[in-house]
Protein backbone atom coordinates (compact mmCIF):
# COMPACT_ATOMS: atom_id res chain seq x y z
CA UNK A 1 0.00 0.00 0.00
CA UNK A 2 1.31 3.43 -0.95
CA UNK A 3 2.20 5.56 2.06
CA UNK A 4 0.97 9.09 2.71
CA UNK A 5 3.29 11.80 1.43
CA UNK A 6 4.29 15.28 2.51
CA UNK A 7 3.26 18.00 0.06
CA UNK A 8 3.94 21.73 -0.06
CA UNK A 9 0.89 24.03 -0.17
CA UNK A 10 0.78 27.41 -1.87
CA UNK A 11 1.88 29.43 1.16
CA UNK A 12 4.97 27.22 1.48
CA UNK A 13 3.70 25.23 4.46
CA UNK A 14 3.54 21.46 4.44
CA UNK A 15 0.55 19.17 4.49
CA UNK A 16 0.02 15.42 4.16
CA UNK A 17 -1.69 13.75 1.22
CA UNK A 18 -3.71 10.74 2.38
CA UNK A 19 -3.65 8.01 -0.22
CA UNK A 20 -6.36 6.09 1.60
CA UNK A 21 -8.87 8.94 1.28
CA UNK A 22 -7.43 10.77 -1.70
CA UNK A 23 -7.39 14.14 0.05
CA UNK A 24 -4.81 16.31 1.81
CA UNK A 25 -4.94 17.23 5.49
CA UNK A 26 -5.16 20.94 4.60
CA UNK A 27 -6.11 23.26 1.77
CA UNK A 28 -3.73 23.18 -1.19
CA UNK A 29 -3.93 26.99 -1.09
CA UNK A 30 -2.03 27.08 2.20
CA UNK A 31 -2.06 24.90 5.32
CA UNK A 32 -0.94 27.65 7.71
CA UNK A 33 -3.17 30.24 6.00
CA UNK A 34 -6.22 27.98 6.35
CA UNK A 35 -5.52 27.06 9.98
CA UNK A 36 -5.02 30.67 11.00
CA UNK A 37 -8.18 31.84 9.22
CA UNK A 38 -10.56 29.06 10.27
CA UNK A 39 -9.40 27.93 13.68
CA UNK A 40 -7.36 30.73 15.26
CA UNK A 41 -9.11 33.86 13.94
CA UNK A 42 -12.70 32.53 13.71
CA UNK A 43 -12.57 30.10 16.64
CA UNK A 44 -10.01 31.03 19.30
CA UNK A 45 -10.02 34.84 19.00
CA UNK A 46 -13.78 35.33 19.56
CA UNK A 47 -13.59 33.27 22.75
CA UNK A 48 -10.69 35.40 23.99
CA UNK A 49 -13.00 38.43 24.04
CA UNK A 50 -14.59 37.00 27.17
CA UNK A 51 -11.94 34.72 28.67
CA UNK A 52 -8.19 34.34 29.12
CA UNK A 53 -8.49 30.64 29.93
CA UNK A 54 -9.85 28.37 27.20
CA UNK A 55 -10.49 24.63 26.84
CA UNK A 56 -10.19 23.46 23.22
CA UNK A 57 -11.18 20.14 21.64
CA UNK A 58 -9.64 19.37 18.27
CA UNK A 59 -11.25 16.76 16.05
CA UNK A 60 -8.37 15.59 13.91
CA UNK A 61 -5.00 16.31 15.58
CA UNK A 62 -3.32 15.31 12.30
CA UNK A 63 -0.10 17.19 11.64
CA UNK A 64 -0.33 19.11 14.92
CA UNK A 65 -0.52 22.44 13.07
CA UNK A 66 -3.64 23.74 14.84
CA UNK A 67 -2.27 22.74 18.23
CA UNK A 68 1.11 24.34 17.47
CA UNK A 69 -0.44 27.61 16.30
CA UNK A 70 -2.64 27.65 19.41
CA UNK A 71 0.45 27.09 21.59
CA UNK A 72 2.13 30.09 19.91
CA UNK A 73 -0.95 32.24 20.62
CA UNK A 74 -0.93 31.13 24.26
CA UNK A 75 2.71 32.16 24.58
CA UNK A 76 2.30 35.49 22.78
CA UNK A 77 -0.85 36.54 24.63
CA UNK A 78 -0.02 34.91 28.01
CA UNK A 79 -3.21 32.83 27.87
CA UNK A 80 -4.08 29.67 29.73
CA UNK A 81 -5.09 27.04 27.17
CA UNK A 82 -6.00 23.40 27.79
CA UNK A 83 -5.97 21.48 24.52
CA UNK A 84 -7.34 18.04 23.78
CA UNK A 85 -6.56 16.51 20.39
CA UNK A 86 -8.38 13.45 19.07
CA UNK A 87 -6.61 11.32 16.49
CA UNK A 88 -7.14 7.67 15.56
CA UNK A 89 -4.27 7.45 13.07
CA UNK A 90 -1.20 9.40 14.25
CA UNK A 91 1.63 10.42 11.95
CA UNK A 92 4.90 8.53 12.11
CA UNK A 93 8.08 10.24 13.38
CA UNK A 94 9.42 10.18 9.80
CA UNK A 95 6.46 12.31 8.78
CA UNK A 96 6.12 14.85 11.58
CA UNK A 97 9.87 15.45 11.87
CA UNK A 98 9.90 16.82 8.32
CA UNK A 99 7.06 19.33 8.75
CA UNK A 100 8.20 22.94 8.37
CA UNK A 101 5.72 24.83 10.57
CA UNK A 102 8.13 26.29 13.13
CA UNK A 103 10.37 27.63 10.40
CA UNK A 104 7.54 28.97 8.25
CA UNK A 105 5.78 30.64 11.18
CA UNK A 106 9.12 32.23 12.10
CA UNK A 107 9.32 30.49 15.47
CA UNK A 108 12.31 28.19 14.89
CA UNK A 109 13.00 28.30 18.63
CA UNK A 110 9.75 26.36 19.13
CA UNK A 111 10.67 23.43 16.88
CA UNK A 112 11.35 21.30 19.97
CA UNK A 113 7.90 22.19 21.30
CA UNK A 114 6.33 21.12 18.01
CA UNK A 115 8.09 17.76 18.25
CA UNK A 116 6.96 17.45 21.88
CA UNK A 117 3.35 17.77 20.72
CA UNK A 118 3.79 14.65 18.64
CA UNK A 119 6.02 12.77 21.07
CA UNK A 120 3.78 13.37 24.09
CA UNK A 121 2.32 10.21 25.59
CA UNK A 122 -1.28 9.44 24.67
CA UNK A 123 -4.04 9.78 27.28
CA UNK A 124 -1.80 11.93 29.53
CA UNK A 125 -1.93 15.67 30.15
CA UNK A 126 1.39 17.24 29.26
CA UNK A 127 2.49 20.83 30.04
CA UNK A 128 4.28 22.39 27.08
CA UNK A 129 4.67 25.63 29.04
CA UNK A 130 3.05 27.42 31.96
CA UNK A 131 0.39 28.60 29.50
CA UNK A 132 -0.36 25.49 27.46
CA UNK A 133 -1.28 21.92 28.35
CA UNK A 134 -2.22 19.19 25.91
CA UNK A 135 -3.85 15.80 26.16
CA UNK A 136 -3.89 13.62 23.07
CA UNK A 137 -6.50 10.89 22.82
CA UNK A 138 -6.12 8.03 20.36
CA UNK A 139 -9.67 7.08 19.40
CA UNK A 140 -12.26 7.39 16.67
CA UNK A 141 -14.29 10.61 16.63
CA UNK A 142 -17.45 8.55 16.94
CA UNK A 143 -16.25 7.33 20.36
CA UNK A 144 -16.09 10.77 21.98
CA UNK A 145 -18.22 11.11 25.10
CA UNK A 146 -17.64 14.52 26.70
CA UNK A 147 -20.22 16.68 28.44
CA UNK A 148 -19.93 20.48 28.60
CA UNK A 149 -16.16 20.44 28.99
CA UNK A 150 -14.92 22.67 26.16
CA UNK A 151 -15.19 26.31 25.08
CA UNK A 152 -14.12 25.76 21.47
CA UNK A 153 -14.20 22.81 19.05
CA UNK A 154 -11.84 22.80 16.08
CA UNK A 155 -13.72 20.42 13.77
CA UNK A 156 -10.97 19.48 11.33
CA UNK A 157 -12.06 16.07 10.07
CA UNK A 158 -11.50 15.00 6.47
CA UNK A 159 -14.04 16.50 4.05
CA UNK A 160 -17.55 14.99 3.83
CA UNK A 161 -16.71 13.74 0.34
CA UNK A 162 -13.92 11.58 1.83
CA UNK A 163 -15.44 10.55 5.19
CA UNK A 164 -19.17 11.39 5.19
CA UNK A 165 -19.78 9.41 8.38
CA UNK A 166 -17.82 11.99 10.41
CA UNK A 167 -20.31 14.71 9.44
CA UNK A 168 -23.48 12.83 10.35
CA UNK A 169 -25.79 14.27 13.00
CA UNK A 170 -24.72 11.63 15.54
CA UNK A 171 -21.10 12.84 15.51
CA UNK A 172 -22.06 16.52 15.42
CA UNK A 173 -24.35 15.89 18.43
CA UNK A 174 -21.28 14.72 20.35
CA UNK A 175 -19.66 18.08 19.55
CA UNK A 176 -22.74 19.95 20.79
CA UNK A 177 -22.71 17.94 24.02
CA UNK A 178 -18.97 18.51 24.53
CA UNK A 179 -19.31 22.29 24.40
CA UNK A 180 -20.26 24.56 27.27
CA UNK A 181 -22.99 27.14 26.75
CA UNK A 182 -21.82 29.86 24.34
CA UNK A 183 -19.16 27.43 23.10
CA UNK A 184 -17.93 27.79 19.52
CA UNK A 185 -17.47 25.13 16.84
CA UNK A 186 -15.52 26.14 13.75
CA UNK A 187 -14.89 24.20 10.56
CA UNK A 188 -13.69 24.89 7.04
CA UNK A 189 -16.73 23.00 5.72
CA UNK A 190 -19.65 25.09 4.44
CA UNK A 191 -21.89 22.41 2.96
CA UNK A 192 -25.58 23.16 3.35
CA UNK A 193 -26.40 19.71 4.71
CA UNK A 194 -23.80 20.11 7.49
CA UNK A 195 -25.13 23.55 8.44
CA UNK A 196 -28.69 22.21 8.53
CA UNK A 197 -27.62 19.39 10.85
CA UNK A 198 -25.87 21.86 13.16
CA UNK A 199 -28.98 24.04 13.28
CA UNK A 200 -31.17 21.02 14.00
CA UNK A 201 -29.00 20.24 17.04
CA UNK A 202 -29.56 23.72 18.47
CA UNK A 203 -26.50 25.61 17.24
CA UNK A 204 -26.73 29.17 15.97
CA UNK A 205 -24.93 28.86 12.63
CA UNK A 206 -22.95 31.58 10.85
CA UNK A 207 -21.51 31.46 7.33
CA UNK A 208 -18.23 33.40 7.34
CA UNK A 209 -15.86 34.25 4.49
CA UNK A 210 -13.62 31.24 3.88
CA UNK A 211 -9.85 31.02 3.56
CA UNK A 212 -8.23 31.26 0.11
CA UNK A 213 -9.87 28.80 -2.28
CA UNK A 214 -13.13 28.61 -0.32
CA UNK A 215 -16.00 31.07 -0.53
CA UNK A 216 -17.34 30.28 2.95
CA UNK A 217 -16.59 28.50 6.22
CA UNK A 218 -18.87 27.72 9.17
CA UNK A 219 -19.01 28.89 12.78
CA UNK A 220 -21.65 27.44 15.11
CA UNK A 221 -22.41 28.72 18.61
CA UNK A 222 -24.13 26.71 21.34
Amino acid sequence: MQSDQIIETQDGSHSILSHKYGVSYHSKYGAVTESRHVFIEAGLYPKLLTSTEVDILEIGFGTGLNAFMTFIEAEKKQLKIHYEGIEAYPLSPDQYQQLNYAELLKYPEHQKKFLQLHEAAWEEEISLSEHFTIRKVKKLFEQIDKKEKFDVVFFDAFAPSAQPELWEEAVLKKMYDALRKEGILVTYCAKGVVKRRLKALGFTVESLPGPPGKREMTRAIK
